[in-house]
């Protein structure tokens, strides 16, 4: 949505750039982000556009100041206490450094991180409790941790599917009523490998009588286990997948 990938895309309100154009692109790409700007660029030169970057001239210009230029700053304002923002911890060490150098006393500089605080009051400045500042997932309309289980369990399905086995058994008799059903998405394609389904279907009935056979009626958590642990080391077995196996088993 930057001005220039706009332009790029033909999509800005305000400019349309024309084969009689040129432009200028004064930075290096952030790291992580030369694939957007390499797209950026293409589309520039899809529209006729003469591109001139840092990897063919000499045009590259920072927006940072320059160590002698924060000297400058520095004698300039004379600070009696110095906080470094902006950069890696490397650069802030830098900073600090260079701010003690120019005359700020040692003690009166102060390297902070994400999730240090800083306590102004008559005394000077110091630092306050550390508080929560990690990263922050946004959930849909929901602000918040959905927590590490979850997003877990959203990179099993992306990447190796869901496999459901549904089943009714009468606990007192340990009879199957209906089922074992075996619904997947991700995994396989049901129409495709229907005799995988089925034998699929038997290993998971086998498991449940052997399961119901003793002497005392098993409950529907330990069967659940049984269908779980069936299904998975099936799935392991035939395809060397391991997509997330969901058991519902119903009391009949």
């Amino acid at each position: 949505m930057s001005a220039l990938s706009l332009m790029a895309a033909s999509e800005s309100r305000w400019l349309q750039l024309t084969p009689d154009d040129t432009v200028i692109l004064s930075s290096h790409p952030i790291p992580g982000n030369e694939m957007n700007v390499s797209k950026v660029i293409d589309g520039l030169v899809r529209l006729g556009v003469e591109v001139v970057h840092s990897g063919i001239e000499d045009v590259h210009a920072t927006g940072h100041a320059k160590q002698e230029e924060l000297k400058t700053i520095l004698s300039i304002t004379s600070p009696d206490w110095f906080t470094p923002v902006h950069g890696e911890y490397r650069h802030l060490v830098s900073h600090a450094r260079l701010a003690k150098l120019m005359g700020v006393a040692d003690d009166h500089v102060l390297v902070c991180e994400d999730g240090d605080s800083l306590v102004l009051d008559d005394r000077g400045i110091r630092k306050g409790p550390r508080v929560a500042a990690g990263y922050l997932y946004v959930d849909g309309a929901g602000i918040g941790d959905v927590g590490h289980g979850v997003l877990r369990d959203r990179r099993v399905l992306a990447a190796e599917g869901v496999v459901v086995v549904i089943v009714a058994v009468d606990v007192k008799t340990g009879a199957i009523i209906t089922g074992p059903e075996v619904i997947t998405r991700g995994w396989v394609h049901a129409d495709e490998a229907e005799d995988l389904l089925d034998e699929c279907r038997q290993e998971v009935t086998q498991a449940l009588k052997e399961a119901c056979a003793g002497e005392s009626a098993p409950d529907i958590e330990s069967l659940q286990k049984v269908v779980r642990r069936t299904t998975g080391r099936f799935v392991n077995d035939r395809t060397r997948r391991r997509p997330m196996i969901v058991p519902v088993v119903m009391e009949a």
